[in-house]
C-alpha cells in the first residue's frame, strides 16, 4: 500500500525557517514527480512546489519563489521542502503528493496527483 508521511511542521516566528520532509513507502517514487500543496483555513488547497522524478526540474508558486526550495533523495524515497523567510500568510496544512506511475511531467494541478499524505501543520506567528 502506498503511503506518504509528512513531518517537520510546527510553530515558527515570522522570518524563520522550517524544513518539511515526506517519506514514501509501499513502492518507489524515484520515477514520478512529487509535489507540495497547502491548505489554509477557509481556503482551497493550493500548489506550492513540484519536482521531477530525477530532481532536475522544479516548479514553484509565485508566492513562494525565492523563499522555498523543493528537493528529493530518491535513495531514501523522500522529498523535502525547505521554507525560509516564513510569513503568517504561509500558515497552512502542508501536504506531500506523488503522481501516478507513468506520468513524468511536473504539475501544479492537485488533480494530477494520485497519492497524498495526511498533512503537517505549519503555523507562522507575527
Amino acid at each position: 500500500q502506498v503511503q506518504l508521511v509528512e513531518s517537520g511542521g510546527g510553530l515558527v516566528q515570522a522570518g524563520g525557517s522550517l524544513r518539511l520532509s515526506c517519506a514514501a513507502s509501499g513502492r518507489t517514487f524515484s520515477n514520478v514527480p512529487m509535489g507540495w500543496f497547502r491548505q489554509a483555513p477557509g481556503k482551497e488547497r493550493e500548489f506550492v512546489a513540484a519536482i521531477s522524478g530525477t530532481g532536475t526540474s522544479t516548479s514553484y508558486a509565485d508566492s513562494v519563489k525565492g523563499r522555498f526550495t523543493i528537493s528529493r533523495d530518491n535513495a531514501k524515497n523522500a522529498c523535502y521542502l525547505q521554507m525560509n523567510s516564513l510569513s503568517p500568510e504561509d500558515t497552512a496544512v502542508y501536504y506531500c503528493a506523488a503522481r501516478r506511475t507513468g506520468f513524468t511531467v511536473v504539475s501544479g494541478a492537485a488533480k494530477n496527483y494520485a497519492h497524498w499524505g495526511q498533512g503537517t501543520q505549519v503555523t507562522v506567528s507575527s
